[in-house]
């Protein structure tokens, strides 16, 4: 088992033991940070344990146990104290839900190590292998994290996820520095929020949908969140993803083509079946007057060879920022550059396309895929 020389930890399960955790972190420069949860049968994450490190200390923090977490929120919200966090979107979700509040300003160190070269999607282990060249077990990923009192394996288990964090993040902010990448880290970071791409985003082929089936889509998709949130269930626990895209096709008009509806639960239709009859019959009569967004339909020819010929450039800017390719823009988007460039694109440009991002990528990009157009060079 991995030792810990010259580190402590120390539980903290009630409000004096957290305000003196509090006191002692912000002192300091910055906090690493994780969390260990449960997300099996519910919509929202059940958040298990804190864990924190910062100078040579760990605390594990009981949620079960404290019954005030302000002083927790203050810390998160102190703006001289960088929150340093792994792969941190499912970290975000727990402490919007449970906390009420989101670690800024925050470095995800996978991120960070992305835009140094490391490696796109980087995992825990392989960042602290290559970093501290430490074999990180992962024994316990998969215990239950609720149930206590926790095992000395699994104490030992999320100590060293936040205590090898912490030595890791001063070599990648002395490596940020050196290379004047840790203004753009930061602003990388910052930009995280929880939900993703939203749960329209999992239906790729919505673009075929007509203007009255697109509005049934919605309505549908905004009917099983609010019923996911309310049960506190996972989203296809109460309509599973392609039944509601076989309903939005389809449209039914009556019980029994509800029931027909690729994959449909027997009891869905008869405890919702009415309410879902109604709903569909109201977005018909509706129809869709506001899309949330315009959809991205698959790409032309044109912009398909446009976004190949624009490839080399994207490698070359990897190549001369030392930064992976995936992180400068990954190959969809490159698309959606490509669409723009040749007056084919109807949705809105990435909010992530401005910043550091806009005068190192998108910029010199657009001049390269002028340039091509211009010269006719296999784009046509």
């Amino acid at each position: 088992m991995i030792e810990f020389p010259n580190t402590s930890c120390r539980w903290v399960r009630d409000t004096t033991a957290l305000n003196e955790m509090v006191a002692l972190i912000s002192q300091e420069a910055f906090v690493a940070v994780d969390t260990e949860f449960r997300r099996r049968d519910t919509f929202y994450p059940e958040v298990a344990l804190i864990q924190l490190a910062a100078a040579g200390q760990c605390w594990l923090l009981d949620p079960l146990t404290l019954d005030d977490t302000q002083p927790l929120q203050k810390l998160f919200r102190q703006t001289d104290l960088i929150k340093i966090l792994h792969s941190a979107s499912e970290d975000l979700e727990v402490f919007e839900r449970w906390l009420g509040v989101l670690p800024r300003p925050m470095i995800d160190t996978q991120k960070a190590a992305a835009m140094l070269g490391l490696g796109f999607g980087l995992s825990y282990r392989d960042l602290v292998q290559d970093l501290l060249s430490i074999d990180v077990a992962k024994d316990e990923t998969q215990s239950d994290w609720l149930v206590r009192p926790l095992t000395e394996a699994q104490c030992h288990y999320a100590m060293q996820d936040v205590t090898f964090l912490a030595q890791c993040w001063p070599i990648l902010e002395a490596r940020a520095e050196a290379s004047g990448y840790l203004s753009w880290i930061l602003e990388e970071s910052a930009a995280m929020v929880t939900g993703g791409r939203g749960p329209l985003a999992k239906f790729k082929s919505a673009w075929k949908l007509n203007s009255q089936q697109l509005a049934v889509l919605l309505d549908l998709i905004d009917w099983r969140e609010s019923k996911a949130r309310d049960r506190n269930r996972p989203r296809n626990w109460i309509l599973h993803d392609k039944v509601i895209l076989d309903l939005a096709k389809k449209i039914p008009t009556s019980m029994p083509q509800l029931a027909a509806a690729d994959s449909m639960p027997a009891g869905v239709v008869r405890r919702e079946g009415k309410q879902l009859m109604t709903l569909i019959e109201s977005a018909c009569e509706r129809g869709l007057s506001d899309p949330p967004a315009p959809l991205p339909a698959p790409s032309n020819s044109r912009v398909r060879k446009l976004a190949k010929s624009l490839a080399p450039a994207m490698a070359a800017l990897a190549l001369e920022l030392g930064m992976n390719v995936e992180i400068l823009m990954p190959s969809r988007e490159l698309e959606m550059l490509a669409s723009f460039a040749t007056g084919d694109g109807s949705v809105p440009r990435p909010v992530h396309w401005q910043g550091w991002r806009k005068a190192a990528v998108i910029q010199p990009l657009e001049l390269e895929a002028q340039r091509l157009l211009g010269e006719h060079h296999d784009v046509g």
